[in-house]
């Protein structure tokens, strides 16, 4: 008889567990082939279980099978970016004047397809182009891509070579633009395409004298790279915020509200830092979220 209680008792106390976790709110979050979409998937997964919700990662997503997974309810939560909203979902060729307006254009057309942008981070993980630092000492006097273009017309030297992720360099609304726009005297003598990674190498060993950058990458502060002022505005706003599905934000109202303080956190340096103790110091992900977290306290809300 107290072999049956117990058992009985037991199978109470798993069923009540099971029924525990079926209450929590399922929150299915994706991220991107990259390291920032990573280490903002595991920062907002671990924030939201310790709110309450039952959280599941998906990572290494291609860009458009991701946005597809969200609008077809198989995503519930991404980090998503303005300019790519803009230019590669929503096909808008139309410059916008400034971050808050490309916000605004891409908040108003994703809430037609049921996603919802939630209050922005600080950060904009855009292009720009860069000097190593042994180029930045030589030529203090560069400080934006316009004095870039300056000393490259003056100069004439085909030592001065510029890299470029292949990618970049090849599509309509990459080198191409930056040239017309800038008028730069850049052709296949001085520019040197590769891998987007090889780009931070090749500036590093001080083998190119420019090259095309991320604004957010931890490798700007590990190799002393310097950012060239876009004073003419070419590259678009890439602001980066939460995206969820209307779905999930009307059963789970809350989620704005624990968001905006975590979005509100990151700004461009906090994520260079971010990035860089993956990249740079090769520490895991979730070892980088959960040291984060612990130093940056936010407010915990039971859903």
């Amino acid at each position: 008889m107290k072999k049956r209680i117990a058992l009985l008792l037991g199978a109470a106390l798993l069923f009540a567990g099971f029924a525990q976790a079926a209450d929590k709110p399922l929150i299915r979050i994706g991220a991107r082939v990259f390291t920032e979409q990573t280490v903002l998937a595991e920062i907002t997964a671990q924030y939201l279980r310790s709110n309450g919700f039952d959280v599941r990662v998906t990572t290494g997503l291609g860009s458009n099978i991701a946005r597809q997974a969200q609008e077809t309810g198989q995503l519930d939560l991404m980090w998503e970016y303005t300019g790519v909203s803009l230019v590669s979902y929503n096909h808008i060729d139309e410059r916008m004047p400034n971050a808050e307006a490309t916000y605004a254009k891409v908040k108003a057309l994703d809430a037609k397809k049921g996603l919802i942008w939630l209050t922005p981070s600080n950060f904009s993980n855009t292009y720009a182009l860069g000097l190593p630092k042994q180029v930045a000492e030589a030529y203090p006097q560069v400080n934006s891509i316009s004095d870039l273009n300056q000393v490259l017309r003056d100069e004439h030297d085909r030592t001065h070579l510029v890299a470029l992720d292949t990618e970049f360099a090849n599509r309509p609304d990459g080198l191409v633009g930056l040239r017309e726009l800038y008028g730069l005297p850049l052709d296949r003598r001085n520019i040197r395409q590769m891998d987007g990674g090889l780009v931070y190498t090749a500036m590093r060993n001080n083998q190119v004298f420019a090259g095309l950058v991320y604004t957010t990458d931890g490798r700007l502060n590990a190799f002393d790279l310097k950012l060239l002022d876009d004073d003419k505005h070419y590259f678009p706003d890439y602001t980066a915020a939460p995206v969820v599905r209307k779905a999930v934000l009307d059963a789970n109202p809350n989620l704005a509200t624990l968001l905006k303080p975590l979005a509100e956190q990151l700004d461009d340096e906090t994520m260079r830092q971010l990035n860089a103790q993956v990249d740079v110091e090769h520490q895991n992900p979730t070892a980088v979220a959960a040291a984060f977290l612990r130093e940056h306290p936010l407010k915990e809300v039971q859903p």
